[in-house]
């Protein structure tokens, strides 16, 4: 249980959390030209404990955020390159045969790339699925379980994977499992006309950018609590749920066009990822209590990776973002 505040020290603490959210928003940009809803989206996943898969096509800048995220939050970093040929000991460790001082034999083992607090999954469907999975563990319990043990990962720990669109040569598409996942799934545009020429002047004249440091790993988690404080009425709880509904073809709740294309709808874990992106967008803006837009303003992140075209949708080739925002246009407040 959250411990509870008087609501003068409640509007304290958003008020603060404000202040730091912009606060490392602002680092961040410093790094990162343009692409402000995709810094906001993932800091808002981190914030809530959560993992985000940054899509979109090379060039893009979805390293350098990662990297830039890792300066300012102060955290553990470390970057496996996903190949076709990686295997999942690559990317968990493996027990090897070693010899102690009295000369006998014992296996020991060797901690592999994802432990540490901030994990760059960089071109993650370029491996098999196979090995893929070797995260599915940790991205939800934060452990890794090898020959019978069971190592926990310093908190917080996230993941942050880039992919590259499923169309382009030579990629796996990820495991439905694994999908659910990631908190959000976070499409990165290409830059407009200045943004692009910003890039490419910075390239030139080889600016170095210095990075500050905004806040650490103990000051997430004390974040996090604070996050567990902000209020959800249940009018919010249940426009949340009804969201998540809405992308079931068999729900009342279902427009038309997602009962006709979708084959399966979003997991509760949509639901979980709603409200608790909707506690960090309502404190990051100075608020203590969640509104419906808090609640529908991360709907595309969470909903868009968690849901399946069924034959006739793929056939058609609808767009799953017009079914998310028919579902957010349709779905009434007043439940």
């Amino acid at each position: 249980m959250s411990e509870q505040l008087s609501p003068a020290e409640l509007q304290a603490e958003a008020d603060q959390f404000r202040n730091e959210f912009q606060a490392i928003r602002d680092a961040v940009g410093k790094v990162i030209v343009g692409q402000q809803r995709v810094v906001e989206a993932t800091l808002t996943a981190l914030l809530c404990g959560g993992n985000v898969l940054l899509e979109g096509v090379p060039g893009l800048g979805k390293t350098e955020l990662v990297k830039a995220l890792s300066q300012v939050l102060k955290l553990d970093f470390k970057r496996i390159q996903f190949t076709p040929d990686l295997m999942p000991a690559d990317v968990i460790g493996t027990n090897i045969m070693t010899t102690d001082d009295a000369g006998k034999y014992r296996f020991e083992f060797r901690q592999g790339p994802i432990f540490t607090q901030l994990l760059l999954a960089d071109e993650i469907n370029r491996a098999t699925p196979k090995t893929q999975s070797a995260l599915l563990e940790t991205m939800q319990e934060g452990t890794v379980t090898t020959g019978g043990t069971t190592y926990r990962l310093d908190p917080p720990f996230f993941v942050l994977a880039t992919q590259n669109p499923i169309e382009q040569e030579g990629t796996f598409p990820l495991p439905e499992a694994q999908l659910d996942r990631f908190m959000f799934k976070v499409v990165v545009p290409f830059l407009n006309r200045a943004e692009l020429n910003e890039v490419v002047t910075r390239t030139i004249l080889k600016k170095r950018i210095e990075v500050d440091k905004v806040i650490d790993g103990p000051r997430i988690l004390h974040l996090r609590t604070v996050l567990d404080r902000v209020v959800v009425s249940d009018p919010m709880r249940d426009y949340a749920c009804r969201l998540v509904l809405a992308t079931h073809p068999d729900s009342e709740f279902a427009p038309e066009r997602v009962k006709k294309y979708l084959r399966w709808g979003a997991s509760p874990r949509a639901a979980q990822a709603l409200i608790r992106a909707g506690r960090v967008r309502a404190l990051s803006q100075g608020r203590a209590h969640v509104s419906f837009d808090d609640i529908r303003s991360f709907a595309h992140e969470v909903l868009q990776h968690r849901v399946l075209l069924n034959y006739d949708g793929q056939a058609e080739n609808v767009s799953v973002k017009e079914l998310i925002d028919e579902c957010v246009s349709r779905l009434t407040t007043d439940g």
